[in-house]
């Protein structure tokens, strides 16, 4: 069995150990030492050894420049997050500023529009939209107990819109002008042509029966005529558009896309005639016919005279 020899290398870490403990205190001792020989002596060993060290702190520096820019980084990511919640809520307000001021508009506009000053209104807000494939209307908070009566004619704030077509206690539904089983009378301005608007379940209806299509344009003004007592007069519609199929159409002027307050117009029926026999003059004194019915002649002058 080999016998271990001597250990040398516990004396010499200790030695070194202590030559290190005493190098330190040394320099705290010689950095500490207060003077001006001893302040000149730090200078002077700055000066000679500190700069041949500067690429054993570039590692260090270049560790803290990262760091630094890795806290600069965190802090703009925070900045970003919160630009981006800011700019959701403002996206938030903005949309609920559109709103109010499209909403505030189509207010001023029914305030602003112009009608017969003999045809007072009701305004009202629109609850449902019942359109279908087949069948376009829309339903009303006004009623009965608002004296709403089927068949007035309903305006948004830039033209008309339909007619009342069923009628509550609290809510009346409105047949919508581009309801296919809509028809009413118009007139083209300036040519002043008589036409029929009929809904075919389109945003573009169709003007039908035009007495002379030459002389409408696209563009002209189409406003309701007021024959047979549907709807008053002078109530616009829209304009004339060409469609691709050839046919004169209609582009409505009530934004039929955001129907959120209607205003119910109020119409009175053409007055009714009692007796329209006594609208036949009497025969001339030389007439040659059968005898007239007796309620055809005026009073006095019947077949017992």
């Amino acid at each position: 069995m080999a016998r271990k020899g001597p250990d040398f290398a516990t004396p010499v870490r200790r030695i070194l150990i202590f030559l290190l403990v005493l190098a330190l205190l040394a320099a705290f001792l010689f950095w500490r030492i207060e003077g001006s020989r001893a302040e000149r002596m730090r200078a002077a060993f700055v000066d000679r050894f500190v700069p041949s060290f500067e690429w054993v702190m570039s590692p260090a520096t270049h560790l803290t420049r990262m760091v630094r820019s890795f806290q600069s980084y965190s802090r703009l990511y925070e900045q970003n997050q919160e630009l981006r919640r800011e700019l959701q809520t403002m996206s938030a307000w903005k949309e609920a500023a559109v709103q109010l001021e499209q909403e505030n508009a189509k207010l001023l506009a029914q305030n602003n529009v112009r009608i017969d000053p003999a045809l007072t209104s009701v305004s009202g807000v629109v609850m449902t939209d019942s359109g279908t494939p087949f069948r376009q209307s829309v339903l009303l908070n006004v009623g009965a107990r608002d004296g709403i009566v089927d068949g007035w004619a309903t305006m948004d704030g830039l033209g008309l819109v339909g007619r009342i077509s069923g009628v509550g206690e609290t809510t009346s539904r409105v047949l919508l002008l581009t309801d296919p089983s809509s028809r009413i009378p118009v007139t083209i301005q300036p040519s002043g042509q008589h036409a029929l608007l009929s809904g075919d379940n389109t945003p573009l209806p169709v003007l039908e029966f035009i007495e002379s299509p030459e002389n409408v344009r696209p563009g002209d003004r189409v406003v309701s005529s007021g024959d047979g007592g549907v709807f008053p007069p002078g109530l616009l519609v829209g304009q004339v558009a060409l469609a691709t199929d050839g046919r004169l159409r209609v582009r409505m002027s009530a934004d039929y896309g955001r129907l959120e307050f209607l205003r119910v117009l109020r119409s009175h029926p053409a007055e009714r005639l009692s007796d329209s026999g006594r609208l036949i003059p009497p025969p001339s004194a030389d007439f040659v016919g059968p005898p007239l019915p007796p309620w055809t002649m005026p009073e006095g002058n019947g077949a017992d005279d």
